[in-house]
């Protein structure tokens, strides 16, 4: 029998070699570590604390993160946004995750197109960012009613945020299905996620001591391994801490981060110091002048905080846009909704151009780090539309000609308990209440949030939460009185948010004398 040789058949040699080469090049691409069983591949140790840093396997991380929202921005443009990111010298992305839009109704979740989470966190990662990921349920975020679902208001004893047996039946639901999504995409997995925060801002509401611990347990329970963090203000910093969960802050001043990090080592001790949120800029009200926050200041108080070792995420980076009616609202004294534009004045505009913040703090970023970023990708070309006018229209009276019968109720039903949508009530926009009068009077009430009064299609005025009266005039015979309530967005920040149903009905009661 021949014994062959690697000389005899310098062939095989070349063939074996090019196999090899292709083989290798080929898992490369795919990602070899991901087609591994667990137990065969490296163990990944994740991002630790040791003593006042961050570690990222062997190495000392110092967390430079910025917070854009994949569902305010279109699925088209979430590469462009990110790109800027890595241009910008930032090596983490931050994103909430909004229950609402989520499940907008009971068990129908929607995880496609600009809800894509997956898609958004695997494109993190192929551009070379880590991710913090901010699952809520609660996440405030200046979003209807914090991203809460407004069906979870149709319990006419609802306790939200808390561990009233009606909401954490909800949140387990919803958390069953959500991490399903996300623990595959941690780190020690082979993803991007580094960290996990438990809900938001808690102690600045802080109505229950047994909610955050809750929260804790069920995203352990379902599989979340990476390192947990708590997100707090100076009102709610004390009362927001959890054991095992490192504590971090958000401010906008130089002076608030003084008194936050004392703060903190009074709390935990000796541990990193991160800025969950340093404000770049605020949101805007309707009726309110355009928040603007200076880009000398910016730079000033981002190089205070990452020359003091702490690690900090620029909320936000890139805002975006509430698109449709998602926007929330705010209130203490009066009444103030959020404008459809989350430009923030952030880092980069709504639109997703270069600001003089991205210029200056592109440039402390590359010092501190001391490798260069990339280069900025080019702006995205702009279309320029002539004005129009609609041809054609139809008015509102028109319009309900078209639709379906209307509901019919002896007392009004707010917007949550009108019986449309599978039973999970109305979420946003508008609610038309009619009756027949048939004398002339004074009209009363509380309307959430904004009502127009119509006598038969004749408008006779508006009713808000400052002006809760009008006068109907004389009329003839019986005469068709319509409200049209317009819900301007939940409140997303605050002690008031179980008392956010719109419409009329709880506190918008409509009477006539």
């Amino acid at each position: 029998m021949p014994t062959w040789s690697l000389r005899r058949r310098p062939g095989r040699t070349l063939g074996l070699l090019l196999l090899l080469t292709v083989s290798f090049l080929v898992l490369r691409r795919l990602k070899w570590s991901t087609l591994l069983p667990l137990w065969l591949q490296p163990q990944r140790l994740g991002l630790r604390t040791k003593g006042s840093d961050f570690v990222l396997e062997d190495s000392t991380f110092q967390i430079f993160g910025g917070s854009i929202h994949y569902f305010r921005v279109p699925k088209e443009y979430w590469r462009d946004r990110l790109l800027k990111m890595k241009a910008c010298g930032l090596n983490t992305l931050t994103t909430y995750v909004p229950w609402n839009l989520h499940e907008p109704e009971r068990g129908k979740f929607d995880f496609s197109g600009n809800l894509d989470l997956e898609a958004f966190i695997q494109l993190a990662a192929k551009i070379g960012l880590y991710v913090i990921l901010r699952p809520g349920p609660y996440i405030c975020s200046e979003i209807d009613l914090g991203g809460l679902p407004s069906w979870l208001l149709q319990d006419p004893d609802m306790k939200l945020r808390t561990t009233y047996h009606g909401f954490t039946k909800a949140v387990d639901l919803y958390f069953d299905h959500l991490m399903s999504r996300v623990v595959p995409l941690q780190y020690k997995y082979g993803g991007p996620i580094i960290a996990v925060q438990v809900e938001n801002e808690y102690g600045s509401y802080n109505k229950d001591r047994a909610y955050m611990p809750y929260i804790k347990k069920a995203l352990e329970d379902r599989g979340i391994i990476e390192m947990l963090l708590t997100s707090d203000n100076k009102d709610g910093l004390q009362k927001g801490v959890v054991d095992g969960v490192l504590a971090t802050i958000n401010l906008q001043s130089q002076q608030e981060l003084k008194e936050l990090n004392s703060a903190l080592i009074s709390i935990q001790g000796i541990q990193p110091k991160m800025v969950m949120e340093y404000w770049t800029g605020w949101f805007d009200s309707w009726g309110g002048p355009h928040n603007i926050l200076d880009s000398s200041e910016v730079l000033q108080t981002v190089s205070a905080i990452t020359k003091a070792g702490s690690s900090i995420n620029l909320y936000m980076f890139h805002g975006g846009t509430n698109f449709g009616f998602i926007n929330g609202a705010m209130h203490f004294n009066d009444y103030k909704a959020d404008v459809t534009s989350y430009d923030y004045d952030a880092i980069l505009t709504e639109a997703g151009d270069y600001t003089a913040k991205y210029t200056k703090l592109r440039q402390l970023f590359g010092t501190i780090s001391g490798i260069p970023p990339p280069p900025p990708p080019e702006l995205i070309l702009k279309m320029t539309y002539e004005p129009m006018r609609p041809s054609f229209y139809l008015s509102l009276w028109d319009a309900i000609l078209l639709m379906d019968e209307p509901f019919k109720s002896e007392i009004p039903v707010n917007m949550e308990n009108l019986p449309v949508n599978n039973g999970n009530g109305q979420a946003f926009g508008y609610v038309l209440y009619e009756t027949t009068i048939f004398s002339s009077g004074v009209l009363s009430g509380l309307v959430r949030d904004r009502g127009q009064v119509f006598l038969n299609r004749v408008s006779i005025g508006f009713l808000d939460y400052k002006t809760t009266k009008i006068t109907i005039p004389l009329t003839q015979g019986y005469t068709m009185l319509r409200i049209l309530v317009e819900n301007r967005g939940r409140v997303n920040y605050g002690n008031n948010i179980d008392t956010q149903r719109k419409g009329l009905g709880e506190g918008g009661c409509i009477r006539q004398r």
